[in-house]
């Protein structure tokens, strides 16, 4: 009795020229993807990890989480074996398995990555035994920095562990409920032991700073807290609540010496302090270095969660009919030119996200491999520090304003829940907090940034190993450069011509950012108030930009190296380089204007170049949704699904759904009418 509209959306795909092998080929490699595939392929034939129909409560969504846990931990999908070989597997992992549920992931996350890696590049061979029993779950592991008054500022975290040379013994001590450990992920209800990062003292009383260590919290057999551990669960938060995020007090609780992950400082039988760093910054750097793994996770969960609301948006754009020339005749809504400009920037920045993740996921992997054996590179350390302190805000903050774009895009539908786009933005949500607030960790990049700068006029060149930085070496010689001599002649502007502006504007704010520190402090301010003082449109977005052209830099070098390969999909992706690039870019117009690179029309002509591209690439946008999207069974998207069926899926699913035709359970509360008025006698007066 319902009729439905023929799906247009296989008439994109047929008009598309685009080689979907050769995209995945291109943007994610081919062994990531092939992790992923086989990922997809075992999971949606998986019972278990069905989509549940009704709303679970907290216990229930927990219960189902750890069981989808530990059927991962069965699949085993990418071996030991496999991540040495292929380190970027680890990021299909993540690719594959975000857009079916942030929850069972992030909480196989910490224990398999956070707390074994934490263990692995910060401790030695005397804590194998403790990530030999992580396998199976028979110890269960988080990873424990935050405290309730102390979060992005590591430094003043008041949690003790004071040597007791008689017993050869840390005794791990709570100060008081301040320094309690909270928002840590697996701790509610699970796991056993903590990598709980605390101040080490030394029997003389000097304090030596900050150092990991491994602590056992619950009984691995019953589950119960062991003496001297209030541990507890934090309770509902906005989303993710699959993950059991829990607060833990220490009261004198001690652990063997060894448990000191000894990699940065060891404490020797005498209580006597040594390390292998001559400089306090060093060591801190190679420990920063170690902690980015979380962040350098949250980059691709980010950009994962995007990727399954861009797809939802685009498919639902092809298929969506709205309105036309003639009464008679509605057209797709991806053919207006407002709809392409609010989704396809946010596909292209999907692309570009993705690609730099996968590679930044790949370059860290081996960085960890390296601490593993024991070689020191705290210059490697101290840029991925800067590096992931400003792309997971990028990612974090790209996808919570992609994802709501992309629900309002698809207009009231997009509002219903089984749609999944609510489930997204709820989950990415708290990426943009943990493992460091964003606009907090955008500081990190800015000091690397103002370092190196320093660190040049000293003499000494810019040059970074993974060479974010190189082109700062000769920002002099950048900031001479205006539109008008390099790029305001092009008929047209691309990714290239996008990436010589980024490079300047980079080398502007940084010169500003120093010019203002410098002013700051002639003023009589202290460093501290100086630094404070010149964040708001100077240090945060100095490393909103350096960071956005490093992912620029690198998607310019893969579409060049497709490009040289004689790649089919070469051209498509040069487009979608061109339109994140402008759009990221295009953000930055004002300073542009205001450094002087850029005069008159300009910025208008950066705009047209956009809109041109959007355009361009609206044939396309199915076939490069296609090309990053999960299956159907875990996209799970009514108005997302591949067929196009975007009224016939969502009319099933809301007849199919438990109880969608049932009276309501409280029927009878409507035959008990009330009476207006009756209860205004005893309404409360104001006092006021």
């Amino acid at each position: 009795f319902t009729t439905y509209y023929m799906a247009t959306i296989n008439n994109y795909r047929a008009r598309s020229r685009l080689e979907i092998d050769s995209v995945r080929k291109i943007i994610f490699g081919k062994h990531v993807f092939q992790a992923m595939d086989r990922i997809w392929r075992t999971l949606s034939n998986d019972s278990l990890f069905r989509h549940p129909r009704r709303e679970l409560s907290l216990d229930e969504q927990r219960k189902l989480s750890f069981s989808l846990v530990k059927r991962l931990i069965e699949y085993d999908f990418i071996s030991d074996e496999e991540i040495l070989s292929t380190p970027g597997a680890g990021a299909g992992y993540i690719l594959a398995f975000n857009p079916y549920d942030s929850s069972p992931f992030a909480t196989i996350n910490l224990h398999k990555n956070v707390f074994v890696t934490a263990i692995q590049s910060m401790g030695s061979r005397r804590h194998a035994h403790f990530i030999e029993k992580t396998g199976n779950l028979e110890y269960f592991g988080c990873f424990a920095l935050t405290e309730i008054s102390h979060g992005s500022n590591t430094k003043a975290m008041r949690t003790t562990a004071t040597f007791d040379k008689n017993t050869q013994e840390f005794v791990i001590n709570t100060p008081d409920f301040e320094a309690s450990k909270c928002w840590v992920g697996n701790l509610g209800n699970l796991a056993t032991h903590a990598v709980v990062f605390a101040q080490l003292y030394t029997p003389d009383r000097v304090c030596h700073g900050l150092h990991a260590f491994v602590v056992p919290v619950r009984d691995p057999v019953d589950l119960s807290p062991l003496p001297g551990v209030l541990v507890g669960d934090m309770g509902e938060k906005l989303g993710q609540n699959g993950l059991a995020n829990g607060f833990v007090q220490f009261h004198h609780v001690r652990i063997p010496r060894e448990n000191l992950l000894n990699r940065t400082g060891d404490v020797t039988s005498e209580g006597i302090y040594s390390t292998p760093y001559k400089d306090p910054n060093k060591r801190i750097g190679a420990t920063l270095g170690a902690l980015s793994q979380g962040r350098v996770g949250i980059t691709i969960m980010s950009v994962a969660s995007l990727t399954s609301a861009v797809v939802i948006v685009v498919r639902y754009s092809a298929s969506r009919r709205q309105f036309g020339p003639t009464d008679k005749q509605e057209i797709p809504v991806i053919e207006y030119q407002m709809q392409q400009w609010r989704v396809l920037p946010y596909l292209a920045a999907t692309y570009a996200v993705t690609a730099f993740s996968v590679w930044m996921y790949e370059q860290y992997t081996q960085f960890l491999f390296s601490l593993v054996m024991g070689e020191k590179q705290p210059d490697l350390g101290r840029e991925f520090h800067a590096i992931s302190s400003s792309s997971k805000p990028i990612a974090s903050w790209l996808a919570r304003d992609g994802i709501q774009e992309c629900r309002e895009a698809c207009g009231g539908h997009g509002y219903l829940a089984v749609n999944r786009l609510g489930q997204l933005r709820n989950d990415n949500d708290p990426n943009c907090t943990y493992e460091g607030d964003n606009n907090v960790l955008l500081q990190q990049t800015s000091n690397y940034l103002l370092q190196l700068l320093a660190d040049k006029r000293r003499g000494q060149p810019i040059k970074s190993p993974l060479g974010s930085t190189d082109y700062l070496d000769g920002y002099q010689s950048i900031l001479s450069m205006t539109a008008s001599t390099t790029v305001d002649q092009k008929e047209t502007l691309n990714g290239q011509d996008a990436l010589l502006m980024y490079q300047w504007l980079v080398s502007y704010l940084l010169i500003e950012s120093d010019k203002k520190l410098k002013h700051q402090l002639a003023q009589g301010k202290d460093p501290f108030t100086a630094k404070n003082d010149c964040q708001v449109y100077l240090c945060r977005t100095l490393s909103i930009a350096y960071i956005e052209c490093f992912i620029v830099s690198h998607f310019v070098k893969l579409v060049k190296k497709a490009e040289s390969e004689k790649e089919s999909s070469a051209s498509v992706l040069a487009r979608v380089c061109d339109l994140y690039a402008l759009w990221s870019l295009e953000k930055h117009m004002s300073i542009l204007y205001q450094g002087g690179f850029c005069i008159g029309r300009f910025g208008q002509k950066v705009k047209d170049a956009i809109i041109k591209l959007c355009s361009e690439l609206k044939d396309d946008a199915v076939s490069l949704a296609d090309a990053v999207a999960p299956p159907d069974a875990i996209l799970q998207s009514p108005i997302g699904m591949s067929d196009g069926e975007i009224y016939k899926n969502m009319y099933q699913a809301m007849l199919t759904r438990p109880g969608a035709l049932e009276r309501a359970s409280y029927w009878k509360e409507f035959t008990e009418k009330p009476v207006p008025g009756s209860k205004r006698d005893d309404i409360i007066r104001s006092k006021l």
